[in-house]
């Protein structure tokens, strides 16, 4: 695999991952707002942009597994670097959205709980 190859692989992890990580951040704004219809969206899209990424990361492996010789490229390392700290930025988002919701349950049920025994002052 030629220099050029590899290079044009490792920015279409770059590209997706990129296009993930806007997903992810437009996530964190829609959980604030407690719109979790959009942040699933943008979390789902998210994902289908990781595995694009993926598929681009997987062509190289097979690549090399066939036993084709790759020369490991600074790009390359970058890629493999925005690959895998946007897959960890999404799990986190996953979890934050959980907490988000568990908070926005608490704060209805103690909204009724004060509504229905208000205290006195």
């Amino acid at each position: 695999m030629n220099s050029e190859e590899i290079q044009v692989i490792a920015f279409e992890i770059i590209l997706h991952s990129g296009n993930s990580r806007t997903n992810v951040h437009e996530a964190f704004s829609a959980m604030r707002l407690k719109n979790f219809k959009l942040s699933e969206q943008k979390l789902q899209d998210a994902n289908t942009e990781l595995l694009l990424a993926h598929k681009s990361q997987t062509k190289l492996l097979q690549t090399y597994a066939a036993g084709t010789k790759i020369d490991m490229e600074i790009i390359l390392v970058h890629a493999q670097d925005h690959l895998m700290t946007t897959m960890t930025l999404r799990e986190m988002a996953i979890e934050m959205q959980h907490l988000y919701k568990e908070v926005k349950q608490i704060e209805g049920s103690n909204q009724s709980t004060t509504r229905e025994n208000p205290v006195e002052r």
